[in-house]
């Protein structure tokens, strides 16, 4: 394996991950900036392994001797053979926080073209949608972000006020179900409500319409609508769309975003399995 030795911390590469895994804004505009976010640890190297999206391998001399490491690197340069390969001074591995008691294994992912497109150059989105309303916990993110790709909800869309989707941390709750998705993000409402095409439902406590209560609406392309952890979804968006609550024993104030956004996704699979399973038996 042909790699360069990094052994200074004023590297230019190690000053880019830094800015990479930056929180909050600083990190985002680094990521859009470069076009590129910073995968870490093996499970997330293991999901990109073939993509030539997947453009630099970051590991170390002790990262080189973990046998699943080791294979892991050499099995996506057989795939992609440009792939650039630096290996890190152990002591320099350790200065990267995010990094310190993860195995020696990191890469550089190229974004996708949905995320680095501008709002306004979109002037449709067809089909089923998952729409997150200035939802900041990235834990939350990246567990929704895992639902949608088992429910098969494949477009997420993200607007302004929420977590950066291609964060560290949503990157890792997120278990690899980005590269299953199409996401965009950093919409305003306005975008948002000219671009969906799909009646849009919003995930609210107090809506009188009960989930367990749709049939028909879920048969067809839905946008639902996940809103803040603490203001739900928001006026301008509730006045567009159709509110759905969950019924929950009332002793228990509310559901956590991401439990809501899977019972209200697992509940349009389940409708739309029994709608086929209807017909083909008819």
């Amino acid at each position: 394996m042909n790699f360069d030795l990094i052994t200074s911390k004023e590297n230019l590469l190690i000053k880019e991950i830094r800015l990479l895994q930056a929180t909050g804004a600083k990190g985002q505009k680094a990521r859009l900036a470069g076009g590129h976010t910073l995968l870490e640890g093996i499970h997330l190297i293991q999901t990109w392994v073939g993509d030539p999206a997947l453009k630099t391998l970051i590991t170390s001399e002790v990262g080189l001797r973990n046998p699943e490491i080791s294979q892991v690197a050499y099995e996506h340069l057989e795939y992609c053979p440009d792939t650039k390969v630096f290996q890190l001074d152990p002591a320099l591995w350790d200065l990267l926080s995010d990094l310190v008691n993860a195995p020696h294994i990191a890469g550089l992912l190229t974004l996708p073209p949905s995320s680095l497109t501008a709002p306004q150059s979109i002037s449709t989105l067809n089909g089923d949608l998952l729409i997150l309303d200035r939802i900041q916990d990235a834990g939350n993110i990246g567990s929704i972000l895992r639902t949608a790709a088992a429910a098969g909800f494949t477009q997420m869309l993200a607007l302004s006020g929420c977590a950066h989707l291609w964060s560290g941390k949503v990157l890792r709750a997120g278990m690899g179900a980005h590269r299953l998705l199409d996401l965009y993000e950093g919409w305003s409402t306005q975008q948002l409500l000219s671009a969906v095409t799909a009646p849009m439902l919003a995930a609210t406590a107090d809506a009188e319409c009960d989930l367990y209560s749709l049939s028909d609406e879920l048969q067809n392309p839905i946008a639902w609508v996940m809103g803040s952890e603490g203001q739900g979804v928001s006026e301008d968006i509730l006045a567009q769309a159709k509110g759905v609550s969950i019924p929950i024993d009332p002793r228990v104030e509310s559901l956590n975003v991401s439990t809501a956004a899977a019972i209200c996704l697992f509940e349009t699979v389940r409708v739309r399995r029994a709608w086929v399973s209807q017909f083909n038996s008819g």
